[in-house]
């Protein structure tokens, strides 16, 4: 039985976001809130968060042992940009493109 939860509209790009998802692929979830929780990027906070969110909701399910589960699938996808003017030079403005991702987590039962 899976157990999902995502984070859309996250304020991280999403090749930064990718680095940390990569690192807690397919581990236990007790391994992996311990890798996020001393990890110093700004995209782990986030998915420490989604992971302990996934595993609530397992424990509302109460279908799952939640001590088996698993990192099954973890996705990180572009989401939309914001766009921000920078003023520059000769009257002319620059384009800011801050990113955002989003982040889909699937929990599985070993």
């Amino acid at each position: 039985m899976e157990v999902k939860a995502s984070l859309k509209f996250a304020r991280v790009g999403d090749q930064k976001a990718r680095v940390v998802a990569d690192m807690v692929r397919g581990k236990m979830v007790n391994d992996a809130i311990r890798i996020l929780t001393f990890d110093n990027k700004k995209p782990s906070l986030m998915i420490k968060k989604l992971v302990e969110s996934a595993v609530a909701n397992a424990d509302q399910k109460q279908v799952i042992d939640v001590d088996n589960l698993y990192v099954k699938e973890i996705m990180v996808d572009k989401g939309p940009f914001m766009k921000r003017h920078m003023p520059r030079a000769q009257g002319r403005a620059f384009v800011i493109k801050k990113k955002s991702s989003q982040i889909n987590l699937v929990l599985d039962e070993r």
